[in-house]
């Protein structure tokens, strides 16, 4: 039996906004040494991090790949084990926890899809044992930042990386010299293959399945039993699709832009009240104020005459603020769900203070964390921006080089706004958004985008 073939694979992710300009690191080592055989880092464009620490994984295996040519074989001769700093990551790949965020799931059927599964073993590791990888990620970062291409012979991550422990020894490391020329004539050739700027394509045909075991960080962990039966398996084709660049590291302006006119809903009875109502209450309708906003609201942009489509959320006070003006504009309204307000869970129907009051240790930390939900199963902020963001993709692509009303709610609209800032989510509490008020963003098709108005209210008076 020929002698195992063991490395090291160490990655990470991270998100200047979550979602925000991102970028991975990876790193392949010789599990005996200790040596570096490959690097490999990009800068994805606007992502968040759980994405960014999966496209991580998925290049340290390619590139783990590539310097084992005949890793068709699994058991004893194979060996690759994975480090990360993310316990979502390794918990959803090793089985323990369930993938319920679609964004997730076909990021890790392709990590899966890469090496056999019983070749592949995962650790989690403290962040500071993880500095190779860290360091990379924030280089491929900054060199999207500043409009460049990272390039591995520029990198210093290696100073940073702590001393590592070799995994126990079954059998004779190889030849780490020559396993470092393989490594860099696979980068190499996937750079030159590949105008992207992605260093390993993973193979278009992989199949895509559901791990077994709770969730991305964007939902609360549920609690591992070990006892419990993994899930089937779902297979279905995923293709590699890169995810275009944008901002510095953008190409120039591609022509008109997708320009949403985000309208805030009319008033209802619970909004002078300033009490959460999101899309888990009891979806009221517009009050008598809230009709006669709308009713301005449609003349104001009948006057304006540049609406070219209509789109609501699909809450009632959207619906009903949106077909008032549909109906003066003579449109169709389209619905997206993605545009929904948050589900405020157990605080629904309350005021600040009432929460305050009930729930007081929940409040402090919703205020203090994008990722934690209200009481009661609702949704956290996070979550709200994964969403908005997927339903901003979609009407970006489906409406380019129109101009779209959205009448949507305070967090989606102040979301969409800080997205395009790429300001971080604590920005949210610094937006002021009047009942029926008016913002505007234009996104370009190079991924670029411009915040030209916010909280206009000037219609109403």
């Amino acid at each position: 039996m020929s002698a195992a073939r063991r490395l090291v694979v160490e990655a990470d992710g991270g998100s200047r906004g979550n979602p925000g300009p991102a970028g991975y690191g990876a790193v392949v080592l010789d599990a005996a040494t200790g040596e570096t055989l490959a690097e490999a880092a990009e800068y994805i464009g606007v992502a968040t991090n759980n994405v960014a620490e999966y496209r991580g994984l998925i290049a340290g295996l390619t590139a783990a790949k590539a310097l084992l040519p005949d890793a068709g074989a699994s058991g004893p001769d194979l060996e690759v084990h994975v480090r990360m700093d993310s316990k979502l990551v390794v918990e959803q790949m090793s089985g323990r926890w369930k993938i319920k965020h679609p964004d997730m799931k076909p990021l890790a059927a392709r990590a899966a899809a890469i090496l056999p599964p019983s070749s592949v073993t995962y650790e989690w590791i403290p962040r500071a044992q993880n500095k190779h990888a860290d360091r990379l990620a924030n280089e491929a970062m900054d060199a999207g930042r500043d409009g460049r291409r990272w390039e591995a012979s520029a990198s210093t991550a290696e100073l940073d990386a702590p001393a590592r422990t070799p995994l126990p020894d079954r059998g004779p490391p190889g030849d780490a010299a020559a396993g470092a020329a393989k490594a860099r004539a696979a980068l190499a050739a996937a750079r030159s293959g590949s105008d992207t700027g992605t260093l390993f394509e993973v193979d278009a045909g992989a199949a895509a399945a559901e791990e077994p075991g709770p969730t991305d960080v964007t939902e609360a962990p549920e609690p591992t039993d070990v006892t419990e039966a993994p899930e089937p398996t779902d297979v279905t084709a995923v293709a590699a699709t890169p995810v275009p660049q944008v901002g510095w590291a953008a190409a120039p302006d591609l022509g008109a832009p997708a320009t949403f006119v985000l309208l805030r809903h009319g008033e209802t009875l619970l909004t002078p009240e300033k009490r959460f109502s999101g899309s888990g209450g009891t979806d009221p309708e517009l009050s008598a104020v809230g009709r006669d906003q709308a009713a301005r609201a449609a003349v104001h942009f009948a006057a304006l005459g540049t609406v070219q489509e209509i789109v609501s959320s699909p809450l009632r006070r959207c619906r009903e603020t949106a077909a008032a003006v549909a109906d003066r504009l003579g449109l169709d309204v389209r619905i997206e769900d993605g545009l929904r307000e948050t589900d405020f869970g157990a605080w629904e129907g309350l005021t600040f203070g009432e929460v305050r009051e009930r729930y007081g240790d929940d409040l402090t930390a919703w205020l203090a964390d994008p990722e934690t939900p209200p009481t009661g199963g609702g949704e956290s902020f996070t979550e709200v921006a994964e969403r908005v963001a997927a339903a901003r993709d979609r009407l970006t692509a489906r409406y380019a080089g129109r101009t779209v009303l959205l009448v949507t709610h305070v967090t989606p609209i102040k979301t969409l706004v800080r997205l395009a800032l790429e300001a971080p989510a604590r920005s949210m509490f610094r937006m002021e958004l009047s009942a029926a008020s008016i913002s505007t963003v234009a996104y370009y098709g190079d991924g670029n985008a411009s915040v030209r108005l916010l909280n206009d209210t000037s219609h109403l008076r």
